[in-house]
């Protein structure tokens, strides 16, 4: 994956907007159980009163609440609120909503910042507890006991309708901080949450005296928030969309460009690179691989940066509503980590040989459908049927055994995710019945937890999945890394306007990659211009091997190949193959049409060209009986055309280009004698000024030729005329006296 990561920069600028939109679905995503909490907390337990600063009060109970207050702390609540007095021109304004300001003074709070609202919250919170545990003890004095705070007289002892609240400021200073101290640590014991909690019953209490419709006010927070957090759903939605398909068109595109150089790579390998990766190798790693490599680039795009960001929020805000129950989390990820790690290790192994098994079913199956005429001639179908069911059988075998194991994953998460839940309803249950924590804060803290979890479990199948997409990134970057071992100069010569096609052999020898000898040695002939040049021999004799290195499919290991006096390793291998008609041994066609495969050699040939062309190679007569003539449909391979009529229409192809150099790779081999020779003799006289180059293992394809070649064990033993060698050359003779009767000779 490394070794690829060049192809992801053109994609930075989207890569990085995908971020962007991952942080908002992410922090949408984490919003979401924190509104549902104060929902549950503030809306239908407190009945819409968020905290325990009143918009309005009373001002009798102002001076309640102030008594348990510093000057300080007087002098801010005075700050924040104004006091607006019955008949006034403020009490107009106010009183509909406050309909206890035609009787008494209220007091209205202002628009005071947060951390004024904090600081008011702590302060009025304890003043209201306060005055409303006083107020509960006045009507049941019993109340008190127990609890610990002393409230310096008997409140059993003081007579019915005494104002205890006017008895409690003349108490000496020192005596009402020893109180306030008291009822303080009464408090802190329950802490900010649940105190706020029960303050906000007596604000409530405070609104219903001061007339405030509290339904009303109830219905408005609960359609705040829910709206809120519909707004928020619907960004995070359009974030997952976006950061989506920015995703899959980065995964996308990386693939493209991918599978594209990876093509390109192929189509400049020589031999010898296709003799180090197998035709079924470079299919798999051009599709299955690539499609390997897109799926891995989607999921790091969408989860290695999404899940630690959802992870890390998960345990912070989880930690913030409940950090009593962090060791759930941490037992949680323990757990899972130590699943996931026996998984990876199990499975790592087979993916690590898949991609091989699926190179394996291909070759099987690609050599099974290509020889399929030659295994039903043999009756070898049982046969190929179990060399095909060992290569899928394994092939499934892992895959399943992958599979067994993954699957496991699944109800093991479930298992932990469902064993979660219970536990934290379990302890929640008993911290809200100790009056430790809010049921919207446990439900907060479940929400969050899964989350976790899903956040682990997405990082965990990325790393599942990573290694087998590691060995196809491996398989891809060994093909696009490969060098060359045939490559073009530096400084390339250029042929002259002048081209002379004269092509030459200088003492060259050659063997093939990783070959301990030559398979050629010492080859030294001259291909001249206007004539034809046969190369002839026994099967495995070097023929195909010396013709293969005019267009450089190989290079010579040792001597010179020259063409026009230039040795072609010192110019660019287009410009060297521009100057050749090359039609290999065996006739390769693609699908479409007869017209398209002939317009391959020269996509701006007429029509009358190619007819010319059909006519040299012998091609017209099975071409125009068909009823579309040259519009008739070319399977792929050129399975719907017989052997010979491929290699014509392969010849064909090579007369459209009409180079100076013609090299034909025992490409008569399919036709019989009377369209040998008629092709042959039309191709004399279109080749008049070419140089030709004949293999063939056919004497009389090479009798008229005006130099032959023969060749025996990669070595040269004759050259010259048919009359010539048949006078000098041993091996030529007995070539010849096998296929030709005497008077065929003579």
């Amino acid at each position: 994956m490394y070794r690829l990561r060049k192809y992801l920069k053109p994609y930075l600028a989207v890569v990085a907007v995908s971020i962007v939109f991952l942080f908002v679905q992410a922090n949408a995503n984490l919003a979401l159980p924190d509104y549902m909490s104060q929902i549950v907390n503030n809306g239908i337990q407190q009945g819409g009163v968020e905290n325990a600063v009143p918009e309005a009060i009373s001002a009798s109970t102002m001076d309640k609440l102030q008594i348990f207050m510093s000057v300080d702390d007087q002098s801010l609540v005075n700050e924040n609120y104004t006091l607006v007095e019955p008949g006034s021109a403020e009490a107009e304004e106010h009183i509909d909503r406050y309909p206890i300001l035609s009787d008494e003074a209220v007091y209205v709070l202002g628009d005071p910042d947060k951390e004024t609202t904090t600081t008011l919250n702590t302060l009025m919170g304890k003043s209201f507890m306060i005055v409303s545990g006083i107020q509960q003890a006045i009507d049941d004095p019993e109340s008190l006991q127990g609890t610990g705070i002393d409230m310096g007289f008997d409140l059993s002892q003081i007579s019915q309708g005494t104002d205890i609240f006017s008895m409690l400021k003349m108490m000496p200073a020192a005596q009402m901080e020893q109180l306030q101290s008291r009822f303080s640590e009464t408090i802190d014991t329950l802490g900010d949450s649940m105190a706020t909690q029960i303050a906000v019953g007596a604000v409530k209490s405070e609104y219903g005296k001061i007339g405030l419709n509290t339904d009303r006010l109830l219905t408005r927070y609960l359609l705040r928030n829910g709206g809120i957090m519909l707004l928020i759903s619907l960004i995070g939605g359009v974030a997952t969309v976006v950061s989506g398909y920015l995703a899959a068109k980065v995964a996308a595109g990386v693939a493209r460009d991918v599978r594209q150089d990876v093509f390109r790579k192929v189509e400049n390998f020589s031999n010898a690179e296709f003799d180090t990766f197998s035709t079924a190798s470079l299919i798999t790693r051009s599709t299955n691989d690539v499609t390997q490599l897109q799926m891995v680039t989607f999921m790091m795009l969408r989860l290695v940066i999404f899940a630690p960001i959802m992870g890390i929020g998960g345990v912070i805000r989880a930690l913030d509503k409940g950090a009593s129950m962090s060791w759930i989390i941490v037992a949680a990820v323990l757990t899972l980590l130590s699943f996931v790690l026996i998984v990876f290790f199990i499975a790592l192994p087979k993916f690590k040989i898949i991609q091989d098994l699926i190179d394996r079913l291909n070759l099987v199956t690609r050599e099974s459908l290509s020889g399929m005429m030659v295994i039903r001639a043999f009756n070898k179908q049982d046969h190929e049927e179990q060399r095909f069911d060992k290569a899928n059988l394994n092939l499934t075998s892992t895959s399943l055994f992958i599979s067994r194991v993954m699957v496991t994953m699944f109800p093991f998460m479930m298992l932990v995710m469902n064993g979660l839940s219970l536990l934290i309803i379990w302890v929640g249950a008993h911290q809200v019945a100790d009056g430790l924590m809010q049921v919207g804060d446990m439900m907060a803290f479940l929400q969050y937890t899964m989350q976790i979890v899903f956040s682990f479990l997405m990082m965990t199948m990325m790393f599942i999945f990573l290694p087998r997409a590691a060995v196809s990134g491996a398989r891809i970057a060994d093909v696009l890394e490969t060098d060359f071992s045939i490559k073009d100069p530096e400084e390339p010569k250029q042929f002259s306007p002048d081209f002379h096609a004269r092509v030459e052999f200088r003492d060259v020898g050659f063997r093939y990659p990783g070959a301990q000898e030559n398979v050629i040695c010492g080859i030294s002939f001259t291909a001249q211009p206007g004539q034809t040049t046969a190369i002839i021999g026994s099967t495995g004799c070097g023929k195909s091997s010396v013709i293969n290195l005019i267009p450089r499919f190989y290079d010579a290991s040792e001597g010179e190949v020259l063409v026009d006096g230039i040795n072609i390793r010192n110019v660019k291998q287009s410009d060297l193959r521009d100057k050749i008609g090359y039609v290999p041994q065996k006739g390769n066609l693609f699908s479409g049409t007869i017209e398209s495969n002939l317009h391959y050699a020269d996509e701006n040939a007429s029509e009358e060209e190619l007819k010319e062309a059909l006519a040299i190679a012998q091609a017209t007569d099975f071409v125009f009986a068909k009823e579309d003539g040259m519009d008739t449909e070319i399977a792929q391979g050129g399975s719907n055309v017989s052997g010979g009529q491929k290699q014509r229409l392969s010849i064909a192809r090579a007369l459209v280009k009409k180079p100076p150099i013609y090299i034909f790779d025992d490409s008569f081999s399919a036709l019989d004698f009377k369209t040998d020779t008629a092709l042959r003799k039309a191709l004399k006289e279109r080749t008049t000024d070419s140089t030709v180059l004949i293999v063939t293992q056919r004497v009389a394809t090479v009798k008229t030729a005006d130099q032959i070649i023969v060749l025996d064990e990669g070595e040269i033993v004759g050259k010259g005329t048919h009359h010539e060698l048949m006078e000098t050359c041993q091996t030529y003779q007995e070539i010849a006296r096998s296929q030709l009767s005497v008077e065929e000779l003579s």
